[in-house]
């Protein structure tokens, strides 16, 4: 089982929203059996919150489910569990290397490296934006790249 997780500041907008994207589209790739799916956020101000109405409401438009989620603080223990850590910025980046330290940990990286022509490097955060569709078509692009990186790496499809 390769595991992925998705992280940003409160866990209610842009990291939510790569969850339910990734996760959508790996069910539809039949791949719900290989790749576990999750979001976490580096602060703790929302812990138990549902997604943000931004993200809740461009994912419904999409018919994308995020049913169930609720937001969550990345623990110690989520940096080796996971095979993937994907940042949604620097400034998360930076967090979850502290948190880290000389721990071993899966892959870490931001979710725009696999997005090679991407005009910028990091997801904005559209708590502060309000641009959630701007988000929306970054995090889709991103994912979609880094299920295309997973299944060539990992993957025998």
């Amino acid at each position: 089982m390769i595991k992925v997780l998705f992280v940003c500041l409160g866990n209610i907008c842009r990291s939510p929203m790569a969850e339910a994207v990734f996760r959508d589209l790996v069910e539809k790739r039949g791949l719900s059996d290989r790749i576990k799916v999750d979001s976490a956020g580096t602060g703790d101000w929302h812990i138990g919150h549902p997604p943000h109405e931004g993200t809740r409401g461009i994912l419904t438009e999409k018919n994308i489910s995020f049913e169930g989620m609720k937001a969550r603080q990345v623990i110690m223990e989520d940096l080796s569990a996971f095979d993937y850590i994907i940042g949604m910025d620097a400034e998360n980046m930076g967090n979850l290397r502290r948190l880290a330290g000389f721990n071993k940990t899966g892959y870490m990286g931001r979710l725009l490296d696999f997005v090679p022509k991407a005009k910028i490097e990091d997801v904005p955060d559209p708590y502060f934006t309000g641009n959630f569709d701007e988000v929306y078509e970054l995090v889709t692009e991103g994912c979609s790249r880094l299920l295309d990186y997973i299944v060539k790496e990992k993957i025998d499809v």
